[in-house]
């Protein structure tokens, strides 16, 4: 009779075990959100959209593209930080301004504390441009407008803070000049702006590209290692010695567990290496730029650090 009862109470918890063997599943059991920190249209969203629509490929599940521009690139990762759970369904990707911004004025989230960091990826080409009607030829002829108009020759960019924002900085710094900065949300705004006249020039990531190819914009200066396809000099060859490719990720919030994010990195790191997402680095003229999860966080400590020294070198430095 004992052994009797005993079965019985084993028989009458399997249905209690039941729905939690069923409910178990493999993750990503549903869509992913992928914040992209910039507007529509602009070279981050470019590519991304083009990684977020291969990376379905090797997750088994839809990789949907959110904006949320603003804030030099950080509205959309500080949100996902400080609202997201930890379940790996919601990242974002986490511009070099994350590493400035701290050094400049306060902020509500911790660089290297509030996010995960899954895989570093690539990293930009960046350029300064005019309309192709404008009178400036080379780099230098705009230096020497502003040289001869302090403060007159204004510039768009994606934020304050930005690499294309502190490039234009270093190059006032390195040449006596001034400029009028002038902050958008993101590249196509101010690529809208110049267009219109609103704005004398643009700095920016290859997003221009698309415009030089049309005749529209006339690429001065690069700011990498070498020349583009586009083959304006860099801003090395006319003498700045200021090289920058501002290398980017994706990252989730604090506290993912370990096996989420090998998931999400072995995902990421096949849809790195797919041929169609070589094909489009080509096109915007990015740098293959991989780092593993854990050289992602060592990196973004360096950099931290690091960033202060250009900040403060070009005067941004908080009090």
């Amino acid at each position: 009779m004992r052994l009797l009862r005993t079965l019985a109470a084993l028989v009458a918890l399997i249905p209690a075990a039941i729905p939690i063997t069923a409910g178990a599943q493999a993750f990503p059991a549903k869509p992913i959100t992928l914040i992209c920190p910039w507007p529509a249209g602009g070279t981050t969203d470019t590519h991304l959209r083009k990684f977020a629509e291969i990376a379905q490929k090797y997750l088994g599940q839809p990789v949907i593209l959110e904006n949320r521009p603003g804030g030099g690139g950080m509205i959309g990762p500080a949100q996902m930080a400080r609202l997201a759970k930890p379940d790996g369904y919601t990242l974002s990707q986490l511009p070099i301004t994350a590493y400035r911004l701290p050094h400049q004025r306060p902020v509500d989230w911790d660089a290297l504390k509030d996010f995960t960091y899954i895989i570093g990826i690539t990293g930009y080409t960046f350029g300064v441009v005019v309309r192709a009607d404008s009178p400036w030829k080379g780099f230098r002829d705009l230096i020497e407008y502003a040289r001869a108009n302090p403060g007159q020759l204004s510039y768009g960019t994606p934020g304050t803070g930005t690499s294309p924002h502190l490039l234009m900085e270093e190059v006032a710094m390195k040449t006596g000049v001034k400029f009028l900065h002038v902050p958008f949300k993101g590249q196509a705004e101010s690529a809208q702006a110049l267009l219109g006249g609103h704005v004398m020039a643009q700095s920016d990531s290859t997003g221009w590209g698309r415009m030089v190819d049309a005749g529209q914009l006339r690429l001065l200066v690069t700011f990498g290692d070498s020349r583009t396809k586009w083959s304006a000099p860099t801003a090395k060859e006319l003498g700045f010695d200021i090289v920058s490719y501002s290398p980017y990720g994706i990252v989730g919030p604090r506290g993912m567990e370990t096996s989420l994010v090998r998931s999400l990195h072995d995902a990421f790191k096949k849809t790195l290496d797919d041929a169609e997402h070589l094909k489009t680095l080509a096109q915007l003229d990015q740098v293959y730029w991989y780092k593993s999860s854990e050289d992602y966080a060592r990196w973004a400590a360096q950099t931290l650090a690091a960033e202060r020294a250009t900040i403060e070198r070009v005067g941004l430095l908080g009090k």
